[in-house]
């Protein structure tokens, strides 16, 4: 993989380990700036470390952050402020504060009540400016996805909906806000979305009620699906963006409002695979075989969130056929820790071997816990036959380090996070 001989990779840093191949990721973000052109965001939530946004800053990427963290990131990364769109349907107070203090290009505005606190906030700001933001509308669109992954539909925690005509009342009090500006309107259908005609769908009723607001910008968000299973198939960016910009067109998007869209899994899913190491092959006669390995639903919660399949093969023998079906489960307290319901592997599957799971380059290390005290697993990218390590292992003295002798206080109003801070320092 990128030159690098897995085997040999695996041996020297341990398992469970995370590889990217960067040259991948180099081709994906190319391929998403040429297709969206100026003002594609990267997604930042699918995975993110300061070697990944420097990859997207390098592409002429802007970074789509969603918290306080992923915006700590993108700056230790270098990024400009200004080259940042910060998201989220709770921002908190002071997220919101440092966004605008530092001068963030775009904050996607998801509710009235954001609306009040981000006024309040730029009414403080000295000298005064003005802070750029897009409403985040629910266009109404089924996306035909898992129901935690679909966001555009009537009822959705995320945005303000058309059909109910609260988009059209945010959009009212943006526009006579003294302290902010509004320069477009942001929409997202859901995750894992296979189809570009949902897209087109969702273009067609967004570009309805854009068309009369005279915005210069239009966000379609992310969600392209891609291929994780065997007989899959996913659209490319390319034509993603091509479908998007057909259906915008045909629908009279006027020219000057630039349509744009935030990929993120499909930047870095196919660009990593995950392996683990066999601890145990349990085999339950007429029942199942059970292959446990080191790692689970820590580092790839996606299958207990979801139901998310995924394929398994054994890196000594990649091409080898596969005619053996196991469970491929992890090593968590919990009946649920599944990382593949059907695996298919060789024959000679056995304890230790070396198991490697594709596709993972998307919410597996983004969304890893620390479940049993288990630490994450280090993150490496591959290329040229060159190996660098961006996220290293955790350690149990790292989990230890959370923890604090504190003492006891009667809490008063206003200091209990100050507090917390206190104990840690």
């Amino acid at each position: 993989m990128g030159g690098v001989d897995v085997l040999a990779l695996a041996e020297e840093l341990g398992t469970p380990l995370f590889c990217y191949d960067e040259a991948h990721l180099v081709a994906r973000l190319a391929e998403a700036r040429a297709a969206w052109g100026p003002g594609v965001a990267y997604a930042s939530k699918a995975f993110l470390c300061t070697a990944m946004a420097r990859l997207a800053l390098d592409a002429g990427l802007r970074l789509d952050v969603a918290s306080g963290g992923e915006l700590a990131v993108a700056l230790a990364a270098g990024a400009p402020p200004r080259s940042v769109v910060l998201h989220g349907n709770n921002k908190l107070p002071d997220e919101l504060e440092q966004a605008v203090e530092i001068g963030v290009g775009r904050i996607v505005v998801d509710s009235f009540d954001e609306i009040d606190r981000l006024e309040a906030i730029v009414a403080r700001r000295r000298p005064p400016a003005r802070q750029q933001v897009l409403l985040r509308v629910t266009p109404g669109v089924e996306a035909h996805t898992h129901a935690y992954t679909s966001t555009g539909q009537d009822d959705s925690k995320f945005g303000l909906g058309i059909a109910s005509g609260a988009a059209a009342a945010g959009i009212a009090r943006l526009r006579g806000s003294p302290g902010l500006e509004l320069v477009g309107v942001h929409a997202h259908i859901g995750s894992q979305v296979f189809r570009v005609d949902a897209f087109a769908r969702a273009v067609a009723v967004l570009v309805d009620f854009v068309r009369p607001l005279g915005v210069a910008e239009l966000c379609l968000g992310g969600g392209l699906g891609v291929a994780y299973v065997a007989g899959e198939q996913a659209p490319s960016i390319t034509a993603w963006a091509e479908a998007s910009r057909d259906a915008a067109r045909a629908a009279g998007l006027p020219p000057s409002v630039r349509l744009t869209a935030e990929p993120g899994r499909s930047v870095v899913a196919a660009a990593a695979l995950t392996i683990y190491r066999v601890g145990t092959v349990k085999e339950i006669p007429g029942v199942r075989t059970y292959v446990a390995v080191d790692g689970g639903m820590s580092d790839n919660p996606r299958p207990v969130l979801y139901g998310s399949g995924y394929e398994a093969f054994l890196p000594r023998a990649p091409r080898a056929p596969r005619p053996r079906v196991v469970r491929v489960v992890g090593r968590h307290c919990e009946s649920g820790d599944v990382i593949v319901h059907d695996a298919h592997v060789p024959a000679d599957l056995a304890v230790g071997d070396l198991l490697a799971t594709p596709v993972t380059g998307a919410y597996g290390y983004a969304m890893a816990s620390t479940y049993n005290r288990v630490p994450r697993p280090p993150v490496v990218f591959v290329r040229d036959g060159r190996a660098r390590v961006v996220l290293r292992r955790e350690t149990a003295a790292d989990l230890l380090d959370l923890e604090v002798e504190g003492e006891w206080w009667a809490p008063r109003a206003g200091e209990g996070s100050q507090r917390c801070d206190e104990a840690t320092a």
